[in-house]
């Protein structure tokens, strides 16, 4: 009697037509899904800026964490390899993992040569000491 076209996500057929969704399309289905980055809580105290990030799987060893030109950058690289073999050595599943991830963040107001970090139960906590502002103490100006 009638018919139903189902409805897919992401169909096109009236849109125009755009390169560059279609090549973001294409890496998602070629490179599979994309890992988000890692989750940052930053809270303010009167002296300083705590970062929190949550890097879970991750050892110490695998983060690295760098001050450079005005900019934290945080880096986390993990590589896992699963082989589960029979008697003969003969691989029944073999998987292998990777997954890297980058944040930076803009020290603007923060002295640098004073941040330090910590790393424990898969969050790493920097402390971003607040540069002191000094007061404005106005000035006289001469008139002349």
């Amino acid at each position: 009697m009638f018919e139903l076209t189902p409805f897919v996500r992401g169909d096109r057929s009236f849109a125009a037509y755009d390169p560059f969704k279609e090549m973001e399309e294409f890496e998602k289905r070629f490179f599979g899904r994309q890992l988000p980055a890692f989750k940052t809580d930053i809270r303010e105290t009167e002296q300083a800026y705590i970062l929190e990030a949550e890097l879970p799987g991750f050892s110490k060893e695998d983060i690295r964490a760098e001050v450079r030109n005005g900019y934290l950058t945080i880096h986390a690289e993990q590589k896992t390899d699963k082989d589960e073999k029979d008697e003969k050595n003969n691989y029944i599943r073999r998987e292998r993992s990777y997954g890297s991830f980058t944040r930076s963040f803009d020290l603007d107001g923060i002295r640098s040569d004073e941040i330090t970090a910590s790393y424990k139960d898969g969050v790493l906590s920097l402390t971003l000491p607040k540069e002191q502002k000094k007061p404005d103490e106005g000035r006289k100006l001469e008139i002349t």
